[in-house]
């Protein structure tokens, strides 16, 4: 008897976090968390640019991919293709970055733009907020003796939004963050 209380009680805790985990967010809140998104969007776009460019010292480009790593959550992926294959291959974000400045070009210019969201911010069990946002990346890779390889791949990016808070003054201060998840590649064209 007391067993099936227990399994009462936890299963009217597990049923009511959603309910308790549900923070309202004000146009104006959302309006600021979208701004911080798409700003970090922007900072990812101007990362990923610095650590391809060969003319980025090493230390340097390792020195962004510590700061590009804070601003994604834990464990997410970024979606590799390519015009001469089929497959899309996911790396960890460090592996990802890694890559991209071991790549085999003499130069590398990649641009981001088209930046928008395609999904609002949608509150999940766990009281964070989950959204998509879409970037269209114009990749071009160059060799010294003349090869040159370009695409355009459209990718979606997970976007979370959670409360957090920080002490300041010894005060408990609560404030809306934002990460980025999972960049998955939608598709990719010449």
């Amino acid at each position: 008897m007391k067993m099936k209380a227990l399994i009462i009680g936890i299963t009217a805790i597990i049923l009511s976090l959603p309910v308790l985990a549900q923070q309202d967010i004000s146009p104006e809140r959302k309006a600021a968390i979208d701004s911080l998104a798409l700003e970090k969007i922007r900072d990812l776009s101007k990362y990923i640019s610095i650590i391809g460019s060969k003319g980025t010292p090493f230390s340097e480009a390792n020195r962004v991919i510590d700061r590009t790593l804070e601003l994604f959550v834990e464990d997410a992926e970024m979606g590799v293709s390519s015009l001469y294959r089929e497959e899309i291959k996911y790396y960890s974000v460090r592996k990802y970055l890694e890559r991209l400045m071991a790549l085999n070009y003499d130069k590398v210019d990649i641009k981001w733009y088209n930046i928008q969201y395609i999904s609002d911010l949608e509150l999940q069990p766990d009281g964070r907020y989950v959204g998509v946002i879409t970037i269209y990346q114009r990749f071009e890779g160059t060799t010294d003796d003349g090869l040159v390889y370009k695409d355009t791949t459209k990718k979606d990016i997970t976007v979370y939004v959670e409360r957090k808070q920080t002490q300041i003054g010894g005060k408990l201060i609560g404030f809306w963050d934002v990460l980025l998840g999972d960049i998955r590649v939608a598709e990719t064209t010449r």
